[in-house]
């Protein structure tokens, strides 16, 4: 994530062009706001503030738009989106583009223009002329998923930007609740700063417990939490508290089954001794939900964890031919984790 560059682009210190590489929407999104907001003031908006879709429209269109003049202002702002080109991809959009001319404008951009592409890819074709000289000549950016210690990052600065600082073990407690979704986290960061005002500046673990909204999957969370420190009616009573909130028992055992299956694969790769960050790109999950849970994960041996899994799935043909009352399942599954350990 480019924290420098957000730094200069608030500052008004701006590139001519942008890169914007990632699959990070809600990092894309950021950026892209921070550029308008920051080069242009809000009147300008119709006169000197543009948007092209590469998929819809010609890069002529928008590189044409680039080199006029602004109206009635200092900048330009021109937002290319989707630029499959860049790409090794196979578009079916039948729309010619010029990149002769794109490319010359790359070596040549105007100076009253901030051009921002938009690439919402995991990498481009570095193959391709036009990849490497725009990485050369433009600010890249990137919009990748954010780990742990980059969006803790993210975190705190999104807090100073609200007037707060964000207490270390809020930020954890934050994660656990909400996840690690940065349009979520966002939210909620404002929420806190605004229920703490201007006289407290801090937004500690208690107040995330008390102020973040609780879903679905953080209760289960909770209660498999729970059901790992063995303390299962505790577990019970985060259960019913989900039944009378009219939560469907199979889509919670689903759930729970997700969590015992990611201890057992997270275990299994640990003892192999690959590291939590590879381990989190072979499961395909966020570093994040990886060190939960190695930490959960701890207080099984491989079989128990097995043998969890097994119950599980009994549990699920039980509940899905009728055999068994789903509720009933569900606490058997609960009760038979007592006396594992």
């Amino acid at each position: 994530m480019g924290f420098e560059a957000l730094k200069k682009i608030k500052a008004k210190h701006f590139a001519p062009i942008y890169l914007v590489l990632g699959k990070e929407t809600f990092l894309i999104n950021e950026i892209k706001e921070a550029i308008i907001e920051n080069a242009l003031e809000e009147a300008e908006y119709d006169f000197n503030l543009s948007f092209y879709d590469m998929e819809e429209q010609s890069v002529d269109i928008a590189i044409e738009d680039a080199e006029t003049l602004p109206f009635m202002g200092d900048r330009r702002v021109v937002v290319i989106t989707n630029p499959y080109f860049l790409t090794g991809e196979k578009n079916k959009a039948k729309v010619e583009h010029n990149l002769d001319r794109f490319l010359s404008y790359i070596n040549e951009a105007a100076p009253y223009t901030i051009l921002v592409i938009q690439a919402p890819y995991e990498k481009l074709d570095e193959r391709k002329k036009i990849v490497k000289t725009l990485k050369q000549q433009a600010e890249v950016i990137e919009a990748q998923p954010l780990g742990e210690r980059e969006i803790k990052q993210w975190m705190k600065n999104k807090a100073e930007q609200q007037g707060a600082t964000l207490h270390e073990d809020a930020t954890e407690e934050l994660l656990k609740i909400s996840g690690v979704n940065l349009s979520v986290l966002s939210q909620e960061l404002s929420k806190m700063a605004l229920y703490i005002g201007p006289s407290e500046q801090e937004i500690t673990k208690e107040i995330v417990q008390k102020l973040a909204a609780k879903t679905m999957e953080h209760s289960v969370f909770e209660m498999v939490e729970k059901m790992v420190h063995r303390r299962i009616d505790e577990a019970l009573e985060i259960f019913y508290e989900l039944l009378r909130n009219n939560e469907e028992p199979i889509k919670l055992h689903a759930l729970i089954a997700n969590q015992f299956r990611l201890l057992y694969q997270v275990k299994d790769l640990s003892e192999q001794g690959y590291s939590q960050q590879k381990m989190a790109g072979i499961l395909r999950v966020h570093p994040f939900r990886v060190k939960l849970a190695a930490q959960h994960a701890r207080y099984f041996q491989r079989d128990e964890l097995l043998n969890m899994i097994r119950e599980l799935a009994e549990a699920d043909y039980l509940m899905k031919s009728g055999r068994v009352d789903k509720q009933l399942a569900m606490e058997m599954v609960l009760i038979k984790l007592a006396p594992m350990k």
